[in-house]
């Protein structure tokens, strides 16, 4: 058994180590601001439904704490169990998709990689309350959608590879879209390109969850 996990464990690092150092030489270059705002200018060209990559100059991208992040992020993805087989978004889509929002582990928890951009500064969560309680922040953000939370064992980020973030469609207990690792891939435009296909070729009532 030992000798199993520890493959498994060299498998992975074989696996994830060449699209970590990839994102490691991305976060330093990053923090030239020459490269950085040049990179977000471009990214402001993107669909408007997208959320953009606002990060002031004063955050450092490259550092130990967000490298331990995006590793964790790597590894969750790679691992994770489910596989293929937003306000506006919500509300437009409301006939069609019940919407719910997992509210997992904090990506910049603020005794951790932090950021100043943040909106809220929340520490780490040590007890379920403490997620409960940053979650309740969530819902005046997106008003008409179900917050819930993970685990605290984090079961819901381990089995999607949610971490940062990540989009789902579900269709009858199956995952049938699945987005990219946020904040990069997080893509609502693609989500409601998706979902307004779903509604011209839908002949049935069929309820999607997202």
């Amino acid at each position: 058994m030992k000798t199993m996990k520890a493959v498994k464990s060299a498998v992975v690092c074989l696996v994830l180590l060449p699209r970590f150092f990839m994102t490691a030489l991305l976060f330093w270059l990053l923090d030239f601001l020459c490269i950085r705002r040049r990179v977000f200018f471009h990214k402001e060209q993107d669909d408007c439904l997208d959320p953009p990559l606002c990060i002031s100059d004063s955050n450092r991208l490259f550092s130990l704490e967000s490298l331990r992040a995006v590793w964790h992020g790597h590894k969750l993805d790679f691992l994770k169990e489910a596989h293929l087989a937003f306000e506006s978004v919500v509300q437009q889509n409301a006939d069609i998709a019940d919407s719910v929002l997992v509210y997992i582990e904090e990506a910049h928890p603020s005794d951790g990689w932090r950021s100043t951009d943040a909106p809220y500064q929340i520490p780490r969560h040590r007890c379920l309350e403490d997620r409960l309680h940053a979650a309740r922040l969530m819902r005046t953000e997106v008003p008409g959608c179900v917050v819930v939370v993970d685990s605290m064992e984090n079961a819901s980020n381990a089995a999607y590879g949610a971490f940062f973030d990540r989009l789902y469609v579900l269709l009858k207990g199956r995952i049938v879209y699945q987005g990219g690792r946020g904040p990069e891939g997080y893509r609502i435009s693609e989500l409601k390109a998706w979902l307004d296909q779903y509604r011209q070729s839908s002949q049935t009532s069929t309820t999607l969850e997202v």
